[in-house]
């Protein structure tokens, strides 16, 4: 099977860099979702660091990976929660810039009990996207790749510019379409998105046909998570299926987020695709385990026993 045989760039001080969400996640855990005009007692309650790419840093960091995270943070009690929360797992935080008079995002996060299944609810202050001149060039290309989502998609695009110049390898989570959506995974190498997005991009519902009109976007790779289901891929033009793992699912919150962060960590040690696959659905599978983004997420050791039991 195919092995991507990257070519890094030598001399970084880090092996992955991200530039993206963070946030600061309140999550509930409830019976059943509530009806309108209803009272429920919660379950079970959390309050935690979040945010795709700041929770792919925090993954990859206690996998032993050097990383990086770059975005922004509100200067109210929220921000100083976000930026503790990263830190204190060993991510390089010197490049995160507070807005003094901006609340950090946050999410309420409703989770079904039942399922695991959850509903979230988001606010992001508009002062949280980066204004021109603010990103730093040798701050976003100082790793050997980089990660990014699609959210501040103006400083996304400088940032993938960035990287390509500088033979820089880059990775998206993509989950949402903007007017710049088209130009942005143009300039990207490896494009991982979420089950709806390439129907939202092309129309077409089934999402094989989806994801295959596309690649006529994008020379990128191109892959699509399918929670329980797996995921897909397209490599070489043929349809790529690896399964997902059964586990006692609590919280779906983050799983995404760990697999990219399992797709970059076998990307690193040039795994085979198939392989890389398997590992990002082992370890998204294993977060499922517990509630919020980052508390389910397993250690190497575990993931490997969990994906490969003898």
């Amino acid at each position: 099977m195919m092995r991507f045989d990257l070519s890094f760039p030598k001399g970084k001080p880090f092996e992955v860099v991200g530039m993206g969400l963070n946030s600061v996640d309140f999550l509930s855990v409830v019976p059943e979702f509530p009806a309108l005009d209803s009272k429920m007692k919660i379950l079970r309650f959390s309050k935690q660091g979040g945010g795709q790419v700041a929770t792919a840093m925090v993954a990859l960091s206690r996998w032993g990976v050097k990383t990086k995270y770059i975005g922004k943070v509100g200067g109210d009690e929220l921000g100083h929660f976000s930026l503790h929360s990263i830190r204190q797992e060993g991510v390089d935080v010197s490049s995160i810039t507070v807005e003094p008079n901006a609340t950090n995002q946050f999410a309420m996060i409703i989770v079904d009990a039942m399922t695991g299944g959850r509903t979230i609810l988001w606010d992001r202050d508009e002062r949280l996207m980066y204004r021109e001149g603010e990103l730093r060039e040798e701050e976003i290309c100082s790793g050997k790749l980089l990660h990014l989502d699609g959210h501040d998609i103006q400083a996304a695009i400088q940032s993938a510019k960035w990287a390509k110049e500088e033979g820089i390898p880059t990775v998206i989570d993509l989950d949402k379409i903007e007017p710049l959506t088209p130009e942005l995974i143009r300039g990207i190498d490896f494009i991982i998105t979420s089950s709806r997005f390439s129907t939202l991009f092309t129309g077409i519902v089934d999402r094989e046909k989806a994801l295959m009109e596309l690649q006529k976007q994008t020379p990128g790779f191109l892959c699509a998570t399918l929670g329980p289901e797996g995921a897909i891929a397209l490599v070489d033009g043929e349809m790529l299926r690896v399964k997902g793992f059964e586990v006692r699912t609590v919280d779906t919150t983050g799983a995404g987020d760990v697999f990219h962060a399992g797709f970059i960590y076998g990307l690193l040690q040039n795994w085979e695709v198939t392989e890389i696959l398997r590992f990002a659905n082992g370890v998204a599978a294993l977060k499922c385990r517990d509630l919020g983004g980052r508390r389910g997420i397993p250690s190497l050791e575990e993931a490997q026993r969990f994906i490969n039991p003898s």
